[in-house]
């Protein structure tokens, strides 16, 4: 049997450290043919040296950079965005995992699918900014592009061996985050600890924000619109508390297949290295007679704007949900480097998106000067607020 070769792209992230585990735990199935990471070198130099890969990209400037003789001599080193970008397109990769974070994953996404790879895609952003172009260009290379988020993957599932015009509904499921029972009139004055405790899921810092605000759903529609090829009408949101309905597919029929499963990223990772073939595993299993309910409740959009400012993009289209993902992106940023008050992500979302003239099919040139003038518009903001 021969192993499928996995590039993790984001190998010190938490999907990339668990992709890691998945791929250690099926050691006669897979192995490792790259990796990447930006700031933590310690971890990257951990993970060179138990999974041996061919190359590795690193972030600009890093120490790492600067001694190549620590990775050893038989693996390739590339740096910055175009050696993130060339790891992406190696050929000795059967499967690119990309689990890098915020817009830094769109240009290695796209160049995964240019050179015909399964692409394995957990960084939701690349096909909300730039969905239009990465979708085609994986018909026209043949790359298969397999969803890791949790809630893709069950949709996914949901949808094998079914005529997608026979859907009339994907429910995307949220477990409403830290601040589902929190009054709104509290968002005010709410730490940074607190919007980052997620009771459910452990994630980076950014997705954690983007829980909170419930933009990270917002991005998910859009998403699920790319993978899928469906319209954002027939794309519904669910606040589920529970966590254990992933998403659900409802058909012309009323019918609903939904996916089940326990809140371990492991799973939707295994199934997209595995896919089509499913693997056993020691995983803890789902015990559906500890299931007292399953509830789920409509979102508030005024508590949640954001996500209702990602509805809006959606149905704009064009530059509308790049614009989106690049504002979002700016302002987490800045209100994790305490620039900001939480509340102000949305306001901060809803300006640029105002101010912006749309673009109707932009490049990924394009794309690129969205964020840049959001930085700049939203460090302007920053400023005025201090």
């Amino acid at each position: 049997m021969n192993k499928k070769r996995i590039c993790v792209l984001g190998s010190t992230g938490s999907i990339g450290r668990n992709a890691l585990k998945v791929i250690e735990g099926f050691g006669g199935r897979f192995e490792v043919s790259g990796l990447s990471a930006g700031s933590n070198m310690s971890l990257l130099l951990e993970q060179v040296k138990k999974f041996k890969p061919k190359a590795i990209a690193i972030g600009e400037g890093s120490k790492i950079g600067r001694s190549g003789r620590r990775i050893g001599e038989k693996v390739r080193l590339l740096s910055g965005k175009k050696g993130l970008e060339e790891l992406a397109g190696e050929k000795d990769s059967d499967i690119v995992l990309v689990a890098v974070s915020g817009s830094a994953s769109i240009r290695p996404t796209f160049r995964a699918v240019s050179a015909g790879k399964t692409v394995a895609l957990a960084s939701k952003e690349a096909l909300v900014s730039a969905g239009h172009i990465i979708t085609r260009e994986a018909v026209k290379k043949g790359s298969t592009i397999i969803p890791v988020d949790s809630e893709h993957s069950a949709v996914f599932q949901c949808l094998l061996g079914s005529d997608i015009s026979k859907v009339a509904k994907l429910y995307i499921t949220a477990s409403g985050g830290p601040l589902w029972n929190i009054p709104k009139k509290r968002f005010m004055h709410l730490s940074r600890k607190e919007v980052l405790r997620h009771p459910k899921w452990r994630m980076g810092k950014k997705i954690s924000v983007d829980s909170a605000t419930m933009v990270n759903k917002g991005l998910e529609l859009i998403e699920a619109k790319w993978l899928f090829g469906i319209d954002i009408d027939r794309i519904e949101v669910l606040i589920h508390p529970e966590a254990i309905v992933h998403s659900m597919v409802e058909f012309i029929d009323g019918s609903v297949i939904a996916q089940l499963g326990i809140t371990d990223m492991r799973l939707p990772i295994q199934y997209a290295l595995s896919y089509p073939e499913r693997f056993e595993n020691s995983l803890k299993k789902l015990d559906l007679t500890n299931i007292k309910k399953l509830s789920f409740y409509k979102p508030d959009l005024k508590k949640f704007p954001s996500l209702q400012l990602a509805y809006d993009a959606a149905r704009d289209g064009g530059s509308a949900p790049s614009v989106l993902n690049s504002s979002n992106e700016a302002a987490v940023d800045a209100f994790l480097r305490s620039k900001i008050k939480f509340t102000d992500i949305p306001k901060i979302i809803e300006k640029m998106l105002s101010k912006h003239k749309r673009i109707e099919f932009p490049s990924l040139d394009d794309i690129d000067e969205i964020e840049r003038w959001v930085e700049s518009e939203v460090g302007k903001f920053c400023s005025y607020r201090s």
